[in-house]
């Protein structure tokens, strides 16, 4: 059946994002993975857990990895790491989902909000326009991409400044070669069901040096390092087993994954190109495309989103609301970031899954131009 047929398009509905056929591809591995940690009744820590943090070191090359209960709980256990706390204050973004911002707050820190780049990025040359140089710089990998981060590091030791990467929408990228993960002081990575690299759960990882990893390990568990020895005040924050081993059976497939997903994506610019902003690939770097976001002409994204709902296409916005607008972080906010605010206005997100068929990737650029064509 022909995805385009005219006559079909009621019965036509494309989900933004489909989970199930991935897990399809890999059943019996996932179902034996759970099956086992079932039958052993092996729910928390202990080797599974050290297996995993292997396989993560093995594909990152990062020197050490904690696995966490969530990606937010890794940005705030990063934080802590790093003694980023009361009063310090530390540059991000503003472009971002909210756990970014949160993490920073809810260690005491104050997070001073930088515009971003033409790649939706923090922008350097934006920061540099604050008067004081930061304790840390906390910057998003958004969209499945890196900034330059040999400016940043570059930046960051002539300040002493710590480097946090919020890598939670670009495991599987590359930056100059390197896969992320080993690139700045600690990489935080989320595998949110929805993520490129999935659990059936919420779970995170932390990377980086084993020194500041094991500080990492020490707050994600009680703040202890043995089991009654309690050396700060801590989270629960450990990844559960059954999280760790859907991950580990997915993370043999994700580069042919991430692979399929980028020439879904490259072929959505190519026919859209002339038609809507795609998103533009930085040189340093290999996106993964957590998700592929097009900028529309001022004033039709919300109409735009509306007629390709009418044809059964289901989309999103990444990030509709920039956090320093909020109500929750407003205040911390002492100018505007233009760049920010008007991109959010504009931006859409299509689906863009390995296992989208050529027929809906069709159907779905035919969509946006009979969209443009009447507008």
């Amino acid at each position: 059946m022909n995805g385009l047929d005219n006559t079909m398009n009621e019965h036509i509905k494309i989900p933004f994002v489909d989970l199930y056929p991935q897990y399809e591809e890999i059943k019996s591995e996932i179902d034996n993975a759970i099956a086992d940690i079932i039958n052993r009744s092996d729910f928390i820590t202990g080797p599974t857990v050290d297996k995993f943090e292997q396989a993560i070191c093995d594909y990152t090359g990062a020197e050490a990895c904690a696995s966490m209960g969530s990606g937010t709980n890794s940005l705030v256990c990063a934080l802590r790491a790093l003694e980023i706390g009361p009063g310090d204050r530390v540059w991000t973004v503003g472009h971002t989902f909210v756990s970014t911002t949160e993490a920073i707050v809810n260690v005491g820190a104050i997070p001073e909000f930088v515009d971003i780049d033409d790649f939706y990025l923090f922008d350097l040359d934006s920061a540099t326009a604050h008067p004081k140089a930061p304790k840390a710089i906390l910057f998003v990998d958004l969209y499945g991409q890196t900034p330059n981060i040999d400016a940043l590091k570059s930046f960051a030791k002539k300040y002493d400044i710590k480097l946090i990467e919020d890598a939670a929408q670009s495991f599987g990228a590359e930056y100059r070669g390197k896969k992320v993960g080993s690139l700045v002081d600690l990489t935080c990575f989320s595998f949110n069901p929805v993520k490129n690299l999935g659990a059936m759960g919420d779970a995170g990882a932390v990377t980086g040096s084993k020194e500041l990893v094991d500080k990492v390990k020490m707050y994600r568990d009680h703040g202890r390092k043995t089991k009654f020895e309690y050396d700060a005040v801590g989270y629960n924050s450990r990844i559960d087993n059954l999280q760790a081993v859907v991950v580990q059976a997915k993370l043999s497939k994700i580069d042919d994954w991430l692979d399929k997903k980028r020439a879904i994506c490259r072929r959505y610019t190519d026919k859209l190109k002339n038609i809507v902003k795609c998103p533009q690939e930085a040189p340093w770097g290999l996106h993964s495309y957590y998700v592929y976001v097009i900028e529309t002409p001022a004033g039709t994204r919300d109409k735009l989103a509306e007629f390709l709902k009418t044809k059964g296409i289901a989309t999103n916005v990444h990030y509709r609301n920039p956090t320093h607008t909020t109500k929750a972080f407003k205040k911390y906010a002492v100018e505007s970031l233009p760049i920010t605010e008007n991109i959010c206005n504009n931006i859409l997100s299509l689906p863009c899954y390995h296992t989208l068929p050529k027929h809906w990737q069709d159907y779905i650029i035919t969509g946006i131009k009979e969209f443009y064509d009447k507008h």
